[in-house]
This record gives structure tokens, sequence and C-alpha cells, in this order.
């Protein structure tokens, strides 16, 4: 049997992409390795699938760290209410919350996968789980993969293996080897959206803290404007930080990490002087008290020890005797927090790779390859990514898509 298409990748890219193929009347065959599709789906959103933003292109496109232009086609054809719109009515509710980021109204990202799967299905597709080990290529054309059941013929291959993040998951990069073999430059893969290693002890200390509704902004070395400045949260643990805020910000982090440095203002609402009369208030109501218990309106309790120690003012300090600019220096420190990141964490634990098939290789109005005729590209192994918020899964969705339209062209 000859396919008109194999999709190698049972995620977001390719089981959307299996589904509207199959639905044009192609003979779709999905090659899956693991034994359930759409494994890291099943992760994203902390279980609850972040499934996309509900923004314009221009908002999407801005929340694309790299390569953002390429995908102005793929979002045109297929955008944030195309993917709202098919999962409404594949019989998953949505909803919109903070950051106009969009979940399934249960909460459960199965919801989301299910109906992934079943969109494939009833469209068509087939469905065959074993692991693909190559490409088929004759003449500059492609004629099928190599599995671990043998060959299949196809007269065109979708490569949506997904990138090199959470490998238990199936994302171990074999799209990547799949590229080289046909000739595809793959850039550099790097963790993006990825937890920080720091070099501050007292990250530590703080192991478990999340604190909410502050600022993280992120500046490089010999810079004074911040290239990313966020308001939410983040987490303290055992090797540094992480949480939404520091995801985002490791996306631009590009080159030696130790030209970085992470400012928190934990006290985004007040300005300095705002802050300062704050503390004046505080300190008056708690004049004869040591230092260190004159915080517990100010700051979440596990941070005080750690903000006194870094303020140079003796815990045991006596509030009436803290002096202006001790005082002043507190403020300062309220508002600028300093982490130095020292490393990424693994690129196993980072939501997404970032690197990839060279887009310049690719045609972005069909996601097909310039080099290898019959054969495309969807999702994460293309070296494209974005801030956290659902703008991954769109990408994957929307180059999903265009490719699912444009086989065989």
């Amino acid at each position: 049997m000859i396919y008109d298409t194999a999709i190698i990748g049972g995620g977001a890219a390719g089981l959307l992409c299996a589904g509207f193929a199959a639905g044009r009347g192609k003979k779709v065959l999905l090659i899956e390795k693991m034994g359930r599709p759409g494994r890291k789906l099943m992760i994203t959103g902390k279980g609850r699938c972040n499934v996309t933003n509900n923004c314009s292109r221009d908002e999407f496109i801005r929340a694309v760290t790299k390569n953002g232009r390429f995908l102005y086609s793929a979002y045109t054809a297929f955008g944030s209410a195309d993917t709202i719109a098919l999962f409404e009515r594949l019989g998953v509710p949505l909803k919109t919350e903070r950051g106009n980021r969009v979940f399934p109204v249960s909460d459960k990202s199965a919801d989301i996968v299910d109906a992934l799967v079943r969109f494939a299905a009833e469209s068509g597709a087939e469905t065959r789980h074993c692991n693909c080990t190559g490409l088929m290529i004759s003449d500059g054309k492609i004629c099928g993969v190599e599995t671990g059941g043998g060959q299949v013929y196809a007269k065109s291959v979708v490569v949506a293996t997904g990138g090199a993040s959470y490998p238990l998951t199936g994302s171990t990069g074999d799209g990547y080897r799949f590229a080289a073999q046909a000739g595809h430059t793959v850039t550099e893969l790097r963790p993006s959206l990825v937890p920080i290693i720091s070099n501050e002890p007292w990250c530590k200390e703080l192991m478990g803290l999340t604190i909410k509704n502050v600022t993280l902004s992120l500046y490089k070395e010999g810079k004074k404007k911040p290239l990313f400045s966020e308001l939410g949260e983040l987490l303290f643990t055992h090797f540094g930080v992480s949480g939404p805020l520091v995801l985002s910000a490791s996306a631009h982090m590009r080159g030696g990490i130790g030209q970085y440095r992470l400012v928190i203002d934990l006290k985004p609402g007040l300005a300095a002087e705002q802050l300062d009369a704050r503390l004046l208030r505080d300190f008056a109501a708690n004049q004869s008290r040591d230092f260190i218990n004159a915080l517990g309106a100010l700051l979440p309790r596990k941070l005080i020890p750690a903000a006194v120690k870094l303020s140079g003012i003796g815990a045991g300090t006596k509030v009436h005797q803290i002096t202006k600019e001790q005082r002043r220096g507190f403020t300062a420190l309220l508002k600028n927090l300093t982490v130095t990141p020292k490393a990424f964490r693994p690129i196993e634990e980072a939501v997404v790779t970032s690197g990839g098939v060279d887009v310049r290789e690719i045609n972005p109005a069909t996601m097909q390859s310039k080099l290898v005729g019959g054969l495309s590209f969807a999702g994460e192994v293309l070296d494209v990514d974005a801030y956290t918020g659902g703008f991954n899964l769109q990408i994957a969705f929307s180059t999903g898509y265009l490719a699912a339209m444009h086989l065989n062209d």
C-alpha cells in the first residue's frame, strides 16, 4: 500500500495535521512510537493544557521569540480563533483566563488529547504505533519511511516529532536526525522556557516559596533597558528559580548566561517613595520590636530572614534604631532583589526546545522542504519558539494545519 502521506509524531502538530489531511480525502498514516498519542500534551499547563492564546496575529508574532515572521502565513491560515472553534466543534468547551490563556473548561488536558485523537480517527487517518528509524528518499523526493515494523511507502512525509525536551513523553529529538538525513541544517539546540540555576545560596533557603504579583525584569550586561519585564509569579527552588516569569525570561537569554541578571520587584504596585512611606508606617507601629519581627505585614514569612540578611541590617536591631539610609537601602532591596543566573536546567526539563530545522530551508507558505520533494515539517522540530501562555501549542497547530493543506502540492 502507498499512503498519500505518513505523519511522524502523534503530538499536537501531528494529530491536527492528520485530522485535516485525512479530511481532505488523503490516505494518511500517523506513526507514533509511544503507546498513547499526545503524551506531552497531557502535562502542559500543569495538566490543564493551555491550548492557545486568544490574541491577534500581531500579538502572536510578538510573543514568538525566534523567527516569528516565518509564522505569518501559518497563523493567518489557522490562528487562535480557528483553534478555539475547532475544539468547541469537537465538544471541548474552552475558557479564557488571565493573559488571554485558553484552557478547557474541565481543566483536564486529557479532554484536549482525546479530542485530537478522535478528530484524526474520525477523519479517516490510520494510526500505527511503532518507531520510525529514517526517511526513504529517492532522486531528491520522499518515497516513504523506515520503521521498526518495516518500510512504509508514502508520497509525502510530515515530520512532527517535537523537540528534545521531556524525553519520557517521546520527544527525544528524532526529527532533527531525520532533517539532517534529508540534508537540512539543524540550528543549535538549547533549552527554552526552562528553570534557572542561580549563584545565590539564599534561593535554596526559600525553596518551595511562590511569590505572586511581582515583576521580573531581565537585563543584559551593559544594557540599561530590560530585555523582558512582566508581572506574575515565580518559584524559588533548591537550585534557583522557576515559575512562569522565569520560564518566559529564559526565552530571551541567548549566548553566555553569565551576561544576564534577573531583578525582582517585590512591590511593583508601589513606587520607591511610596514603599518607603509604607515602611515608615510599619516601623512606627513596631518601634520597640526587632527588625526581623517587624516585617510580617510586608513580606511572606519565609522570605523575611533572607531579606533581612541581604539588607545588612542586624536581625535583632530595634526598629527605632534603623537609620534613614538603612531604611531606604532596604526599600531599594525590595524593589531590586537580584538573582544572578549560573546555568539553565537540562534541556530535558525545558518546556520547549529552542533551535531546530533551519526555517530558511522551509517554505513558510506550505511548511514544505525546499531541499526534498514531498517532505514537510511542523511544530517544535522547527527553529521557532515562543513565550509561555499557549503560544507554542498554537505554533504546532498553525504549522500542522498548513502542512496538511499543502500535501502533494
